[in-house]
């Protein structure tokens, strides 16, 4: 066939594909391909039309196929004949026509575009991208554009100018984004080479962060081309106008344009807050991934720098004044979300370091806008950790620089910094602009304290800002001043002045200030501060300073405000809280009035009776019948076999029914939960209780059901299912561990033992279920810290009577066996999850305790058939059996199944003695052979002693120690009245007696026992002395003092026994500075005893007590006290061991003081003075002066200070012991004594107003030959001496008697140091009692130190003494250090040089 023939019947409008495929009746032959092509290029000649052609070339880019009569024609073949007929054509005509092909192919594809971009105008909006349809067309034709280029026909410049030069055609950015992807023309060139781009593309930009598709489009490949389009764009920009920072190009200036109107566009947006969607989605492409391609990292950190510039001083309309009153509206979480994000994002790639150098930069050479400063500081301060150390830097270096040069600017850009951290809170930065306040400006050493010119440099811009300030920084500025030297303070005197009436006219009160001062600007300051100081009172366990401060200086808030919230009517927690507790303390130091009090606790209690709690129930019939029914229609299942599905289904049932009855959200069991159980009250309402006791009878029936055909081993889930079903609501597991620690606990004795297999089971599972989800918290606090169920639920159990222990012992058993039973099928590591270790510990105490077989006994390992656990007929039968089975002994191998000597001595000790199973013969071989038969040989890794008679000393030591203090609130667990002489602590007594005995043949025990208290006694919480003293007297004398063994001569060595007092004995015995009589006589006992060992006993009796009268004062004036008492005991024991009928001449020499103090204070003359020690002198005579009828006015004529050193020395220590009687009685509240006291201190006062030695007893560094006073009382009471001092000086009123004290050398001085040292104790909060007149005595004591530098002549203090008594007073109480200026201070001879 002709190719004529076929364009005669082919239509003018058949496209190129059917020319190449539609004619093709038979398969052309090889031959015949030349043919073909000729008449295709005839045929196309004819067409005449290059943009048809074009588009026909366009159709051949989307299909991977063009099927040709059957045949497949690849695409690639296809496209390429299509090119390449184009190319042809595109010649051709060029040819005709007479133009550069170039110029006819760059036209074509113009018109081809104009063609595509029109093709998509529908509807009147405007579109900013390209559907998906000319999306595609635009990239094919690009692709046959990027063919023609590539043989030589096409240039992609020339198009753009074509492009551009029809004014008609607006640019799409999409068409740029495509041009620059495909590879024929840069962003780079187009934004080089066309002068007019910037008229069009900040517009064009604008437009397309804020168009959105319309909502029948593909939104995501919308968003997804939109924010590529615009990614390239900011890359290009950012490439192109930071490159480079030497000087700035046209082309680089006009992208930093470009890309400032986006950001002031954005800027526009967070002011206006209007729509900020396409403000967001720019603000969102800021970021690190910009580099690349066409953005080094550098240009990027120049881009960010420069946009952060831009920001910063975007709009700087706002002044100074308007930042320091609108300052508290500008934190980062009031700030504008966008406006937070872009400092975010321009931030990222700094550290805050240069983030903080570079705002100080822009501080100093720009005007700004201080709203996004300081936004911009709050952002960096919230999420770079770093900034805070990098802030204080700048802080200090602004400061600096403002008192340098006295710079304004510097000072007003330091302050509002610094209140723009403390705004964002203690978490973001941890000072407070309180704190910063005064650490900048509170102390001497501050910037402010270099001159006058720097004071009055920072009251006047204070004073500046005083019009402006809001009211909560004028109040931190007058309550916490900066520091003024006293010559100046008329010039604080004035801003205070200032400051306060600028409060009056805001309306505001410097009393009703916080406590803890929040500037925020936020109310209820109160509530803030009572949280606060609960906070601190929780973690130091002191009341705060600021608190006791508050009381005293700032006292009508304390009462109208802080107390009140504090205050606040509540249900009151069983335990008290951490606020029930500073309650207590502010109320014992009389800082809360008692009718205030009063009305507390009864607001507290009427909350309590109407906190009834209700339950909701949803559903129309009665709950708890449809619980019942489910239940039992359960239990019937468990008859039928194979029918794991339908109890499941009826598990899910009571679930639901659960669910309706403990409404609330379904805990989450696969995460740690908390359950608080409180065991002291009873559980409520009444149907939680019901239901509560359902779930637990019906357990116990489904279990004696499937017990009567199966053992546990051999029967189903339906035990674990039936306990899951209770796990998911906390309200119903709170309810049975509250329900089963009252029956285990008070309701053992009447349990079947039904009830006891079931529940014992019960707990099994519940603890098998609940091993990594829960943790109970039993209230009030029996055990240290949260445990889980099985632990807490094993508390319950006691063995202090017979009744407890057989109760206790059939329930472990019961649980025991089961578990061993149940788990017989599992491999060893998860067998021990259904035995729980508290009751097979319980079980290791009882079995050997109840049946003396088992304690003789070997473990049977042949017996493997577990059907005789579940099988006995009565509880001692399973006991025995289970006793001895291989399977129950395994499990000891695990550290957590053994019983530790600590544990069974914790058990033994709390049995009561009267109620035992046991009697006292069968008591104490029970605990001989479970000491040292069972523990002592044991290794220590088994719990045991390792064979060292020393450990096991040292574990009864423990055990019965810990009775004085953490066993007492274990005991508080029984609601019966248990004392200690009830238990057995008197058999482990004697078991502790048996092992020192054992000891005392091979070790110094000596040193062993105070070695032992010592450790005990290290930390202040736990401090056993009571329970020591015990120990100590029921061990024999003897053992307390060291024999040494010198060059074959035994001597006495009582170092250790000396040291022990001083540390230990000193700082507990009550009252204060005395021992006991039957301590110092078990003392004095065993130095006498321990003196029969040596061959000169009274020869080392006189050297113990020499060291003792000198190193261990203590042991003297107790001695000195009971010796009446003592002087016949130690007279018989000396004739008894030693064959002698008087005693050593040192103990002799306390008889002769006696009758030397008797004869002192009597009316008779007196006798000669004994060469004694004063300190024994002065106790006989304070030991003289308690007997009824004394002359003290004569003791005190007989011995006038002035007569000689050792009279006044013995009035000094009588001083000293009168003083430390007085505070004694005032710690015990005992009134009768505190007046008596006092007067004998007064007079003594009196008689040795003329010498200093008096003053010393109130120095503790300067106490000279009194040094040994302070290691007579305890710490406590020398803490208070300062109170004894002003206590004794206030009953010298009279002005003649205060001018006597005066003129004493040293009484200045130390009346301003007890001063401050009082008020230290207040202000730290030790006060004596809720009776002491704390506030009047502080009061008193100021009024009488006035009045004693007032009276105080200017010599009576060196000038180093002064400044030091200033420094000192100058924080605490600032009117005695002006005072102590005011009145001593020598006047300046040249006041020209006071500056220095």
């Amino acid at each position: 066939m002709s190719v004529n023939a076929s364009c005669q019947s082919v239509c003018q409008e058949r496209t190129v594909s059917s020319l190449l495929a539609g004619r093709v009746v038979k398969r052309p032959k090889l031959d015949n391909g030349r043919r073909l092509q000729d008449a295709a290029i005839q045929l196309l000649q004819q067409q005449q039309n290059l943009s048809g052609l074009l588009r026909e070339v366009e159709t051949l880019k989307p299909h991977s196929r063009v099927c040709v009569q059957g045949a497949a024609v690849s695409e690639g073949v296809s496209s390429a004949a299509a090119a390449s007929l184009l190319v042809s054509e595109l010649r051709r005509q060029a040819e005709q026509l007479g133009v550069p092909v170039v110029a006819l192919s760059v036209t074509t594809a113009l018109q081809r575009l104009k063609e595509i971009i029109a093709g998509g105008g529908g509807g009147g909006q405007r579109r900013e991208l390209l559907t998906s349809s000319q999306r595609v067309q635009l990239c094919v034709l690009l692709e046959s554009s990027k063919e023609l280029m590539s043989q030589g026909v096409f240039c992609p410049k020339l198009l753009w100018q074509e492009y551009r030069a029809d004014q008609r055609q607006t640019v799409s950015l999409e068409v740029l984004y495509h041009l620059h992807s495909h590879g024929l023309l840069s962003l780079t060139f187009i934004l080089q080479s066309d002068d007019g781009v910037g008229l069009w593309l900040a517009s064009r930009l604008k437009a397309l962060c804020s168009w959105t598709p319309p909502p029948l489009e593909e939104e995501e490949e919308t968003k997804h081309i939109q924010r590529r389009v615009l990614s390239l764009l900011l890359r290009v920009l950012v490439g192109s106008g930071f490159e480079s920072s030497s000087e700035a190009s046209s082309s680089s200036l006009l992208c930093r344009s470009v890309l400032d109107d986006a950001l002031f566009c954005v800027l526009d947006t967070v002011d206006k807050q209007s729509d900020t969607a396409g403000a967001e989605l720019w603000v969102q492409l800021l970021d690190a991934s910009l580099c690349g391609a066409s953005a080094s990292p550098e240009a990027l950190q120049r881009c960010f720098t420069h946009s952060l510039t831009q920001t910063l001083t975007y709009k700087p309309r706002l002044t100074v004044s308007d930042a320091v009153r609108l300052q508290n509206q500008w934190t980062f979480a009031k700030a504008s979300r966008l406006l937070t994000l872009l400092f975010r994002k321009l931030s990222v790639i700094f550290s805050a370091e240069l983030l903080l150098r570079h705002l100080q930069r822009v501080l100093e050479t720009h005007e700004v806008n201080w709203k996004h400063v300081l936004c911009f500081l709050s952002t960096l301060l919230v999420y770079n950790p770093d900034a805070e150390s990098n802030l204080r830097e700048l802080l200090t270096s602004l400061l600096t620089s403002a008192f340098e040069g006295y710079d304004l600017e510097h000072m007003v850009t330091a302050f509002l910094l610094a209140r723009q951290g403390a705004l964002e809170g203690m978490a973001i930065f941890s000072s407070s602009y309180t704190d910063w306040f005064k650490m900048s400006f509170g102390g001497s050493s501050g910037l402010h304290a270099a001159s006058k010119k720097s004071l009055v440099f920072l009251l006047k811009f204070l004073s500046d800002l005083v019009p402006f300030e809001p009211p909560q920084y004028l109040k931190v500025h007058i309550l916490h001043p900066p520091f003024i030297p006293t010559k100046h303070r008329s010039l604080l005197m004035e801003y205070v002045s200032l400051a306060k009436t600028r409060l009056t006219d805001l309306k505001e009160s410097v009393e009703n200030m916080g406590l803890y001062e929040d500037v925020s600007g936020a109310g209820g300051t109160s509530a803030q501060d009572v949280e606060k100081a609960v906070s601190l009172f929780e973690s130091t366990g002191r009341i705060s300073t600021t608190v006791m401060e508050a009381s005293i200086f700032r006292r009508p808030y304390f009462l109208t405000r802080f107390l009140p919230a504090l205050l606040t009517p509540r249900v009151l927690p069983v335990k008290p809280d951490a606020r029930m507790s500073l309650i207590q303390a502010l109320r014992k130091t009389d800082k809360i009035p008692a009718a205030q009090y009063s009305s507390y606790v009864e607001s507290c209690h009427k909350h309590t009776r109407q906190d009834e709690r209700a339950v909701c129930l949803d559903a129309g019939d009665d709950p708890v019948e449809v619980l019942r029914l489910q239940l039992h229609g359960f239990r019937e299942l468990l008859d039928v076999e194979g029918n794991d599905g339908e109890m499941t289904a009826q598990l899910s049932r009571v679930s639901d029914t659960l669910s309706v009855i403990f409404p609330g959200r379904a805990d989450d069991v696969t995460e740690p939960t908390v359950i608080r159980v409180h065991v002291d009250s009873p559980l409520s309402p009444e149907l939680h209780v019901t239901v509560v006791n359902m779930i637990l009878r019906h357990f116990c029936q489904c279990l004696l059901d499937a017990s009567r055909t199966n053992p546990p081993n051999k029967q189903n889930q339906w035990a674990s299912r039936f306990v899951a079903v209770l796990l998911g609501n906390t309200q119903l597991l709170s309810g049975l561990i509250h329900r089963l620690w009252d029956l285990f606990h008070n309701q053992g004795s009447s349990l079947s033992s039904a009830h006891l297999l079931g529940l014992g089971a019960f707990v099994v599972h519940l603890h098998a279920s609940m091993t990594h989800s829960h943790l109970i918290l039993l209230a009030p606090p029996h055990l240290p810290e949260l445990a889980p169920v099985a632990e807490a639920v094993c508390s319950a159990l006691v063995c202090s009577t017979h009744s407890d222990m057989l109760f206790c012992v059939r329930l472990c058993v019961a649980a025991v066996c089961y578990g061993i039973c149940r788990g017989e099928s599992m491999p060893p590591q998860q067998r021990e999850v259904y035995v729980l270790s508290g009751f097979y510990k319980k079980l290791l105490y009882l079995i050997p305790r109840l049946l003396p077989e088992a304690r003789r006994t070997t473990p049977v390992a042949a017996e493997e058939n577990l059907t005789g656990l579940w099988s006995g007929s009565t509880w001692r039968r399973t006991a025995w059996r289970l006793w001895t089975h291989a399977a129950f002994h395994q499990l000891h191998n695990s550290p957590r199944y053994q019983l530790l000597l600590s544990e069974w001595l914790n058990h033994e000790l709390r049995v009561q003695r009267s109620q035992d199973v046991l009697s006292d013969p069968e008591r104490q071989e029970y605990q001989q052979w479970a000491c040292l038969e069972l523990y002592w040989p044991r290794p220590e890794e088994q719990g045991g002693c390792g064979g060292d008679v020393k450990v096991l000393c040292s574990r009864l030591l423990d055990a019965v120690m810990d009775q004085s203090s953490g066993d007492v609130t274990v005991e508080m667990l029984h609601h019966r009245s248990q004392t200690a002489r009830g238990t057995c602590l008197p058999d482990i007594m004697s078991r502790l007696q048996e092992v020192v005995c054992e000891m005392e043949v091979t070790d110094h025990v000596c040193d062993f026992l105070f070695e032992f208290v010592s450790q005990r006694c290290c930390s202040p919480a736990d401090s056993p002395l009571s329970m020591w003293n015990r120990v100590l007297l029921a061990l024999p004398p003897l053992l307390f003092i060291k024999v040494r063994d010198e060059g074959g001569r035994k001597t006495l060595d009582c170092t250790t026994l000396i040291q022990h007092i001083n540390q230990h004995q000193r700082t507990t015995c009550s009252p204060a500075g005395s021992l006991s009589f039957h301590l110092t006589a078990h003392f004095l006992r065993g130095v006498l005893r321990a003196s029969a060992c040596c061959e000169s006993p009274t020869e080392e009796v006189n050297k113990a007590w020499c060291q003792i009268s000198v190193q261990c004062p203590l042991l003297l004036t107790s001695t000195v006290l009971w010796w009446e008492c003592l002087s016949l005991q130690l007279s018989s024991l000396w004739s008894r061991v030693c064959d002698e009928d008087s005693l050593p001449q040192q103990l002799q020499l306390i008889t002769d003081c006696h009758s030397w103090a008797n004869s002192v204070v009597s009316s008779s003359s007196a006798s000669a003075t004994p060469a004694a020690p004063a300190l024994m002198l002065a106790s006989s005579l304070h030991r003289s002066c308690q007997r009824p009828g004394h002359n003290f006015s004569a003791a005190l004529n007989l011995l006038r200070p002035e007569r000689s050193a050792q009279h006044r020395q013995v009035l000094v220590f009588l001083l000293f012991l009168c003083v430390n009687e007085y505070l004694s009685a005032v710690l015990c509240s005992q009134e009768t004594n505190v007046d008596k006291c006092l007067r004998l201190c007064s007079r003594l006062v009196s008689v040795l107003v003329d010498t200093p030695d008096w003053l010393l007893l109130f120095k503790s560094s300067e106490q000279g030959v009194y040094q040994s006073v302070t290691m007579v009382t305890t710490d406590q009471v020398t803490r208070l001496m300062p109170w004894a001092f002003y206590s004794v000086l206030q009953q010298q009123s009279s002005e003649l008697q205060l001018k006597a004290a005066v003129k004493c050398p040293g009484f200045l001085q130390t009346s301003v140091l007890c001063y401050v040292s009082l008020l230290q104790l207040f202000l730290d909060g030790h006060t004596l009692t809720a009776r002491s007149r704390d506030q009047q005595i502080l009061s008193r004591a100021k009024s009488s130190l006035l009045t004693v530098i007032s009276l105080s002549p200017p010599a009576a203090l060196s000038s180093g003494q002064l400044r030091h008594l200033e420094s000192q007073c100058s924080d605490l109480d600032p009117e005695v250090a002006a005072a102590l200026s005011a009145h001593l201070s020598v006047p300046s001879l040249s006041p020209e040089m006071d500056f220095l």
